[in-house]
């Protein structure tokens, strides 16, 4: 199906978000529990652990999400849509006996190869469609089936022997669609458009374990809708006339947000993590790091600094793990330094016209030097080393809030005049700093 790729790269990382948080290893305490969005569970389970509430937060575990967006359409409009989730798979690490028998065991070293016993999970997508004036005079229901399987992976010793083999074994998943809709009371012909996706599997007792329940539930589940032939309205900042039909909207564990390119309302994205309209990936970031509560440039420095061994261990653990150190590993520079961050607008700041700011009656901008006074809250910790250090402002910047910012250099700093190549500053808001006078440049104490 077309129309979703603009939207693929954002819905792959909810699809992946905390799939695998660094260090990627097995053995950090952080990565043994997982799956916390979008989990739709086995509906015995649900219930036996009361597993009720109806919020739009997508961290809450359920047998069922619900997605309500608003449609300008046509009832002979086609819509599409794409049920998206992961389907768990349980890797397991079995050695090989004299005889050609196999034992389980945690994990099996076979020279430069490691394999770790460990959970990962598998992408499915189902592609479905229903005519608007059909779901407006009845429901449509559709069955999404997934089965389960069992592979072999032999792992050979460094002289090319049997060592053991890796087992990956994964549990049918069974879920329902609903899809209907409904005519809403606007000044303008609009329909609510509802989608219910429910865990239909019955094969999982009440009384089972977490890790049990999690083998037939549908992981970070979400659904993207596209349509040529009519507009979805924006849920987040509708147009007056549509904004009672948007307070309407009741979603369970996902929000939809407008997904195409800015100023279009063809698709929608309904994700169990919050999102704005329009989100995009950064076009900086290199690939996924199933992190995204990080910074690019941070996670992927602290991954090339893990040791042989913690490597080795992230490699035998999972296969994007190993994707992730392969990339990070053959990085070149300058997308590095495109890490480091983009400039989005520098639209001018009041007060700051041509890059400079008035501080205490003193025109400041680049080239200025100042005395840094960071406040004693609301601001980095690290920041308050800083006191009373000189720095030379590089840049007067202005962020989303048309509030202005001073790029700095501390003038003591051995790394300055690299971190002045890489266009790394520290950053301070006017009232945190004080203009250096001409007995300060003398070289008088503060």
């Amino acid at each position: 199906m077309t129309g979703f790729e603009h939207a693929r790269a954002v819905a792959d990382a909810v699809l992946y978000e905390g799939y695998l948080l660094y260090p990627y290893r097995r053995s950090s305490g952080k990565n043994r529990v997982r799956w916390q969005f979008g989990v739709l569970v086995p509906p015995a389970w649900a219930r036996e652990h009361g597993l009720d509430d109806t919020g739009v937060a997508g961290s809450a575990e359920a047998a069922w999400q619900r997605t309500e967006c608003l449609i300008e359409a046509r009832p002979d409009t086609v819509v599409h849509f794409r049920v998206r989730f992961l389907q768990l798979q349980r890797k397991g690490v079995e050695k090989r006996l004299p005889g050609g028998r196999h034992e389980p065991v945690d994990s099996l070293d076979a020279g430069e190869r490691a394999e770790f016993s460990f959970d990962e999970a598998v992408p499915q997508e189902f592609d479905l469609q229903f005519r608007l004036g059909d779901v407006l005079r009845d429901e449509e229901r559709f069955t999404v089936h997934v089965p389960g399987g069992e592979e072999a992976e032999p792992v050979l010793d460094e002289a090319g022997g049997a060592a053991g083999r890796v087992v990956r074994r994964r549990w049918p998943l069974t879920a329902s669609v609903t899809v209907s809709a409904e005519r809403c009371d606007a000044a303008r012909p609009l329909d609510r458009i509802r989608v219910r996706i429910d865990n239909a599997g019955t094969g999982t007792p009440g009384s089972a374990s977490r890790d049990e329940a999690l083998r037939c539930s549908l992981l970070a589940c979400h659904v993207l809708l596209r349509t040529d032939g009519g507009a979805f309205v924006s849920l987040l900042d509708p147009p007056e006339w549509a904004r009672r039909a948007a307070g309407e909207c009741a979603n369970v564990h996902v929000f939809p947000v407008l997904a195409g390119p800015e100023g279009e309302r063809h698709t929608v994205l309904s994700s169990p993590i919050l999102l704005y309209d329009h989100p995009r990936v950064a076009p900086e970031s290199p690939g996924d790091l199933h992190d995204a509560t990080e910074i690019d440039e941070i996670l992927s420095l602290r991954t090339l600094t893990l040791t042989d061994a913690e490597k080795r261990e992230a490699r035998g653990t999972d296969a994007r793990a190993a994707a992730i150190l392969d990339r990070t590993e053959s990085m070149p520079r300058e997308v590095f330094s495109r890490l480091h961050g983009a400039i989005r607008s520098r639209e001018p700041v009041p007060g700051a016209a041509s890059g400079r700011v008035v501080v205490a009656g003193v025109d400041v901008g680049r080239g200025s030097r100042v005395r840094l006074r960071p406040r004693t809250r609301g601001t980095d910790p690290q920041d308050r080393f800083l006191d009373g250090r000189t720095a030379r402002v590089e840049a007067v910047l202005t962020d989303v809030d048309d509030a202005a910012h001073l790029a700095v250099t501390v003038e003591d700093d051995p790394a300055a005049e690299l971190n002045q190549w890489y266009g790394r500053f520290r950053y301070f808001a006017p009232d945190e700093v004080e203009p250096l006078t001409a007995r300060d440049a003398a070289g008088e104490a503060p």
